[in-house]
C-alpha cells in the first residue's frame, strides 16, 4: 500500500445493507487497520447520528469508532454555521439527527416565523417527509428561504430492494421555485475536502470506494481522487453506462479492496 496513503469509504452498500455487514467487509476493514492505512466512513445517511452508526458498526464487528465516521449531517450544521450563522431552519427529514446538527437554529414544522433555510435530509415513510411537510418547504421557498440539501441520491438498497430518497423530491422543489440546492453531503467536493482535511490526506494519494459511480466515485475522481466502485448495493451496470464518466477501478465488493491497494504501483 506504498502509494495510497488513506481511503474514503462509504457505508451504506458497501460496508453494509440494512445495517448487516456486507460478506467479507468487515475483514477488509479489519485488514486495513492491521496494515495502518488511515480510513474515514463517509456517509449521506440521515436517518442516524455518528454515535449511533458507530454503535451500529461495532456492534457487527466493524473496527471503528465516531472519530472514524464523517456523516452529512455534522457537514452541513459547521458548514450552516460558516455560511448562514443564526438561520432559522425548518428540517425535513425522516429520523432523528439532532446531535449532529448542533448549534443549528431548527423550527417547528408549525412555525409562524419567517424560515430562512429549507434543510432537506433523507426521505423516508415518516410523518416528517410526507406531502404536507413538502408544501410546507414549498411555501417557505417561494417566501425566499435557501435551499440546502444533505445530499441529492435518488434512491439506496435496503434488504427490501432500492427505495426512493430525497434527491428525487428535491428535483421537484427546485424546479417547482425555480431554485438550485446547495447540497453538503457526496458529490459535494467540499465534503470530499472535509474528509482529507480530517485524515491528514493528499488527493492523489487517497481512494475513494463507493456503490455509486456518480455521487461517490466520479465526484471523488473530479477533485483528484482515486475512485473504486463496488458492484453491491446500489450498483447498476446501466448507471455505470449512461454514468458522466468512467470509475478508475470496479471491483466486485469490499472484500477485494485490500489486495487492489497492494497491487497499485507504488
Amino acid at each position: 500500500m506504498a502509494r495510497i496513503g488513506a481511503a474514503l469509504i462509504d457505508i451504506d452498500g458497501v460496508l453494509t445493507v440494512s445495517w448487516r455487514p456486507l460478506p467479507g467487509a468487515v475483514d477488509a476493514l479489519t485488514r486495513l487497520r492491521a496494515a495502518g492505512l488511515p480510513f474515514a466512513l463517509l456517509t449521506n445517511t440521515t436517518a442516524r447520528t455518528r454515535a449511533s452508526i458507530a454503535n451500529a458498526l461495532a456492534e457487527a464487528g466493524f473496527p471503528v469508532g465516531s472519530e472514524d465516521i464523517l456523516t452529512a449531517p455534522a457537514v452541513t450544521a459547521a458548514r450552516l454555521a460558516e455560511q448562514h450563522p443564526g438561520a432559522r431552519c425548518l428540517l425535513l427529514n425522516c429520523g432523528d439527527i439532532s446531535a449532529d446538527l448542533a448549534g443549528v437554529r431548527l423550527v417547528e414544522a408549525d412555525t409562524r416565523e419567517e424560515v430562512e433555510v429549507v434543510l432537506v435530509g433523507g426521505a423516508g415513510a415518516c410523518a416528517d417527509f410526507d406531502y404536507p411537510a413538502l408544501n410546507r418547504a414549498f411555501g417557505h421557498l417561494q417566501r425566499g428561504a435557501r435551499l440546502v440539501a444533505m445530499h441529492r441520491n435518488l434512491y439506496w438498497r435496503t434488504d427490501q430492494g432500492l427505495q426512493l430518497d430525497s434527491g428525487a423530491f428535491l428535483l421537484g422543489l427546485e424546479r417547482a421555485t425555480g431554485t438550485r440546492a446547495e447540497v453538503v453531503g457526496k458529490p459535494a467536493g467540499a465534503f470530499f475536502a472535509t474528509a482529507l482535511a480530517h485524515l491528514g490526506a493528499e488527493p492523489d494519494r487517497t481512494v475513494m470506494v463507493g456503490d455509486d459511480v456518480e455521487s461517490d466515485v466520479l465526484a471523488a475522481q473530479r477533485v483528484g481522487i482515486t475512485g473504486v466502485l463496488v458492484r453491491t448495493g446500489k450498483y447498476r451496470e446501466q448507471a455505470v453506462r449512461d454514468a458522466d464518466g468512467t470509475p478508475d477501478h470496479v471491483i466486485d465488493s469490499v472484500a477485494d479492496l485490500p489486495d487492489l491497494l497492494a497491487g497499485l504501483p507504488a
